[in-house]
Parts: structure tokens; C-alpha cells; sequence
């Protein structure tokens, strides 16, 4: 078997590092700063939970069941390459969504003096710094970014409103409110007009209703308080003419996003695990499984190389597209360029041509197992809480940090920290299962993870988030650890790899879709600080749980081998046949019977 150049190992291995560390690339190009990309086309929370959540709830199901079929007809290899190349032009489909509103895409990138503004969903809060000719704007809270006025005619355009059907562009001119602001020589007064959505009294809601513009400043010369009847009269006239056509924008940019993502995703979420499939029985022929579990570092690697070099170029190659889409196509673009790469490589990626005979309904059976062992049912419980915990901070995490002054290439380096960081705790993982047990060293992730968001619901700076993210090699690294231990201290001989499967494909997923359609929702009603002291709150009352039950639930049965070497050795006298005197089989029954 191994003359034959099928089971060429080390060649095997070798192709399969760099297929993980390619697709490691290509997953970090658009999976990080999605969301990110969603809210600069307008879309807000709800909207964005809802994209991400259909998009979890895919994966979930529809992978396994990709990879079933493969598997049943022989098509791996063929799968493996659709999928690339499919996913690699259905990722291009998402540059082609034009944004709700095409007048909130303005971008500067020769640091001119020319107006700045970024994509706002409907209904952002927005704070204008209106000056005096000889004065610059005023410094204001990050996330919030000022508009230069004019030194000719002192108006200042508010961003973020279109003409009404029937309002002449004297009034709204390019679909922008007009600040008349006097001017005259030595004025140093600061005049602040604050854009927020009408709400119940609520004025610092960042996704909920519409625009009401008010004016927050002293007069800059006498008689100009009727700036502010001005205003509000504009605003009051245009409020139901902006609602309408800002939804009918939203409603066209959201049903094609959605019909975009489900066809990527569908094309997309089969990829993973026909691959891990194929490596695994290639290396099950030649009884070389032990060295498919170190595979999963080179992804990491991918990953954390890939989420910062395609952060540093966006800023600079998006300049110089200049297209009408919202900044960050280049994701996509860099995609589409790593998923070429990645089917080069698939080519000679290792797939068994053979196949072992397995008993069928591999996952029935795997089901069964956990329905049976209350320890693999309070583990299901907990990781699809993990799931949908975790989902609201790959969905709005760079939300927050971006409405905090922070650029895409922090975004990017604070993956990579928490990446890097579980690469690096990975040596210590014996010793910590060893000395907290499986069950400690989870309570201790979802502790760490719950420290996390508490810290998360705080952020005061562009920088603020760094710190939290080296925990991740714990809240996220050691509680996989520990689950997959416990996975497979209590699967039945052959399940372990159906049973890791269900918890990270159906379980997870189904949690991270869940948690992304509600973590949406509460976002938009509250804030995104509200929403991760929550997650804090409902994982503290869940850690408290889980270690409560635990002690209650039946103790594991394990066979103790030194003892049955021993009963062996005292029987290897006797002549005495049949199967009552195999001690190996006297301990299964046993077990059986404990069950």
C-alpha cells in the first residue's frame, strides 16, 4: 500500500498545510469585515443580523449534507473545485449591490479639503461641528465625524437626506440640508448641530427612525437663533418624503444582498468540511490520523497573515478604483484573487479513491448517543449558547470599534492577536485540561468570555479593544479544547467524528444564527454597549448553571486497564475455554450493563 503513489503521506500532508493556510488567506479577506462592509451599504442592525444569521443557518445544515452527497457518489474532488470557483464569482456578486442611498458614498482619498463622509444606516446619530471662517472644526467624540464649513459662504452641508419629490434644490440642494451660518471677521464661536433619530426621548439610539435636525448652539451674531426654525421646519416638511425613499432604497439594497449571500454561501459552506473529510480517510487508510490534528494551526496562520495584509491594502487600492460602491470592495476583489490560488491547490489535494466499508446514518446514530448522555446534552446546551454569544461579536464588534475611531487595519491586527494567541496556548493544552479537568477548563472560557464582553460594553478608544483579545486564545481556543475532550471520553466507538462534527457544524451554527437575528434587533432598540452586557449577564447565570448540574449527572465509567492485565495474567493458567473467560469481553459487558 504504501509503494502505490496514492498514499504518498508526506506529499499528502504537505499539499494539505498549504491548501489550509491558502484558504486561511482567503477566509479572512471578506469574513471579518462583512458586516462592516453590509453597514456602509446602509443597511442597519436588524437588517444585518438577519443577512448574517440566513447565512450561519446554511452552513449549518446545508455543508453536512453537501458533503454526504460527495462522499455517496465519489464528486469530492469536483466539489472541492466548483466550490472555489463558484464562491469566487458569487463573491463578486456582492460588489454589484449598490447601496440604499447613493448619495451617502462620498469619499476623499487625496485628503483634500473636500467633503468626507461615510455610508450611515438609516437613522445613525450624527453630530456636525459648524465654525466660523477662521476657526477649524472643533475636535468631537470619535465615531462621530465633523463636516468642514465653507471660508467663501460659510454653509455647512449636513450628509444623509435626499430631495423630496416636489422640494426644489434650493431648498435641499443635492439632497442636503443647508446650514445658513453668518460669518464675519474675529467670530470664534462653535455652533453644534446634532442629527439623531426620532425616538421615544431617546436621542442616542444609533439605528432606530428617522432624522430631526436640532440646533444644540448659542447664536453665532445677533439675530441668527432662526437657524434653528430654519431647520426644524426643513426637517419637519421632508420627514415623511426622506422615510419613504429611504426605504424603498433600503428594501432593493437589502433583497439583493440576501439573494447574493445565500447563493456565495450555498456555493461556499461545503468547502470545509468535504476537504477535512477527504484528508481525514486518506490518512485513515495508512492509519496516520495523529497528524491530521495539527492541520488546523496552518489555517490559523492563514488567517491572522491574511486579515492584516488585506486590511493595509483597502486603504490604499480602494483610492484608486474609484468605483460608486461603498470602501471595501477590495475585499471581495482579493477574495475572488486567493480562491484562484486556492483552486490550484485543490488539484492535487489528497482524496482516498478507495472507500471503507461504514454502517449508514452515521449522524442518527451520533444524535442518538447525545440524547442519551445527559454530560453530551448540557455540552450541546452550552455550545449553542456559545454560538449565538459569539456571533454578536463577529457581527458588530468592528461596528463598535469603528464608531470609536478605529481603522480596518486595527480591526484586522486584533484578529490576528486573538489568533496568534491560541496558536501559542495550543503547547499548554495537555497541562491545562490536566491540572482544571475538561469541566474547569470550560467554566474558565466562558468566564474569560464573559470578562470579554463586559470589557467590550466600555471601549473608549480606537486601541481600547487590543488588550481583551489575547483572552481569546481562552474564551474561544481552550473551551474547544475541553469540548472535543469530552467529546471523546464520552462517544461510543465510532461516533467521535460524527459527534465533533454535530457540535461544530449544527449546534454552533444553529446558536450563531439564532444569536445574529436577535443580537440585531437588540441592537437597534438599545445600543451595542446594552447588547454585550447582556450576552455578560445571560453567560454568568449559564456558567453558574452549568457548574451547578455538573456535579449531579452521572459519574463517567471507565475500565480500568491495570486491573484487567492483572485478571488476565492470573487466568493465563487456565485451560478453561470459551468467552466468559475473556477478560476483555467481560469488560465490555460490564460497561454495557453500568450504561
Amino acid at each position: 500500500m504504501s509503494a502505490n503513489p496514492q498514499w504518498d503521506v508526506r506529499r499528502a500532508l504537505g499539499v494539505a498545510k498549504l491548501f489550509h493556510l491558502v484558504c486561511g488567506v482567503r477566509d479572512a479577506c471578506v469574513t471579518p469585515f462583512l458586516t462592516l462592509y453590509l453597514r456602509q451599504l446602509g443597511l442597519a442592525a436588524p437588517w444585518v443580523g438577519i443577512l448574517m444569521g440566513t447565512k450561519h443557518l446554511i452552513a449549518a445544515f446545508w455543508a453536512p449534507f453537501c458533503a454526504f452527497l460527495a462522499k455517496s457518489y465519489r464528486k469530492r474532488r469536483a466539489l472541492l473545485v466548483g466550490s472555489l470557483l463558484g464562491s469566487a464569482g458569487a463573491s463578486l456578486l456582492m460588489v454589484l449591490v449598490p447601496p440604499s442611498d447613493r448619495e451617502l458614498v462620498h469619499r476623499s482619498c487625496n485628503g483634500s479639503s473636500s467633503m468626507t463622509t461615510t455610508v450611515v444606516p438609516p437613522g445613525v446619530t450624527r453630530t456636525v461641528n459648524v465654525t466660523s471662517a477662521q476657526e477649524p472644526a472643533s475636535n468631537h467624540p470619535a465615531g462621530a465625524p465633523s463636516l468642514p464649513a465653507k471660508r467663501s459662504t460659510g454653509v455647512v452641508e449636513a450628509s444623509g437626506f435626499r430631495n423630496g419629490p416636489g422640494e426644489s434644490d434650493h431648498e435641499t440642494s443635492s439632497g442636503l440640508y443647508r446650514y445658513l451660518v453668518g460669518s464675519g471677521e474675529g467670530v470664534r464661536t462653535t455652533s453644534q448641530g446634532v442629527l439623531h433619530p426620532i425616538t421615544s426621548g431617546v436621542k442616542d439610539n444609533p439605528w432606530e427612525g428617522t432624522f430631526e435636525v436640532v440646533n444644540t448652539a448659542l447664536p453665532l451674531l445677533p439675530g441668527s437663533t432662526a437657524l434653528g426654525s430654519l431647520v426644524n421646519l426643513s426637517a419637519a416638511k421632508g420627514k415623511a418624503q426622506v422615510l419613504d425613499l429611504s426605504l424603498e432604497g433600503l428594501q432593493w439594497t437589502f433583497i439583493l444582498s440576501l439573494g447574493s449571500m445565500v447563493f456565495w454561501e450555498l456555493l461556499t459552506a461545503p468547502l470545509e468540511q468535504v476537504a477535512d473529510d477527504s484528508l481525514y480517510e486518506y490518512l485513515d487508510f495508512v492509519d496516520a490520523t495523529d497528524r491530521y490534528r495539527s492541520l488546523w494551526i496552518w489555517r490559523l496562520l492563514g488567517m491572522s497573515a491574511g486579515v492584516c495584509s488585506i486590511a493595509a491594502l483597502v486603504g490604499q487600492l480602494d483610492c484608486f478604483l474609484m468605483t460608486s460602491s461603498p470602501q471595501g470592495v477590495v475585499h471581495f476583489y482579493g477574495y475572488a484573487l486567493v480562491s484562484t490560488l486556492a483552486l490550484l491547490v485543490s488539484i492535487a489535494f489528497p482524496v482516498p479513491i478507495c472507500r471503507r466499508r461504514e454502517h449508514s446514518y452515521r449522524s442518527v446514530k451520533a444524535l442518538s448517543v447525545v440524547g442519551s448522555n445527559p454530560r453530551l446534552v448540557l455540552l450541546a446546551f452550552t455550545v449553542f449558547l456559545l454560538g449565538a454569544i459569539t456571533s454578536t461579536v463577529q457581527n458588530f464588534l468592528f461596528w463598535h470599534m469603528k464608531d470609536h475611531g478605529s481603522s480596518e487595519l486595527v480591526m484586522g491586527f486584533s484578529v490576528a492577536l486573538s489568533l496568534l494567541g491560541e496558536i501559542l496556548l495550543h503547547p499548554f493544552k495537555t497541562t491545562l485540561l490536566r491540572k482544571l479537568s475538561r469541566v474547569g477548563t470550560v467554566g474558565l472560557a466562558l468566564g474569560c468570555l464573559a470578562g470579554q464582553l463586559l470589557y467590550y460594553s466600555f471601549l473608549w478608544s480606537w486601541w481600547s479593544v487590543l488588550p481583551a483579545q489575547i483572552l481569546s486564545a481562552i474564551s474561544y481556543g481552550a473551551l474547544w479544547w475541553a469540548a472535543g475532550a469530552l467529546i471523546e471520553a464520552l462517544a461510543t466507538p465510532g461516533t467521535e467524528r460524527p459527534l465533533s462534527t454535530m457540535f461544530r457544524g449544527h449546534f454552533y451554527g444553529s446558536g450563531s444564527s439564532l444569536g445574529s437575528f436577535v443580537a440585531g434587533f437588540v441592537a437597534m432598540r438599545f445600543s451595542l454597549a446594552v447588547l454585550y452586557q447582556a450576552c455578560c449577564v445571560v453567560l454568568l447565570l449559564w456558567l453558574a448553571l452549568f457548574l451547578s448540574i455538573q456535579p449531579r449527572l452521572p459519574q463517567e465509567r471507565k475500565i480500568n486497564y491495570s486491573k484487567l492485565l492483572a485478571m488476565e495474567a492470573s487466568d493465563s493458567s487456565d485451560s478453561e475455554q470459551g468467552t466468559e473467560r475473556d477478560w476483555l469481553v467481560k469488560a465490555m459487558r460490564e460497561e454495557h450493563a453500568d450504561w
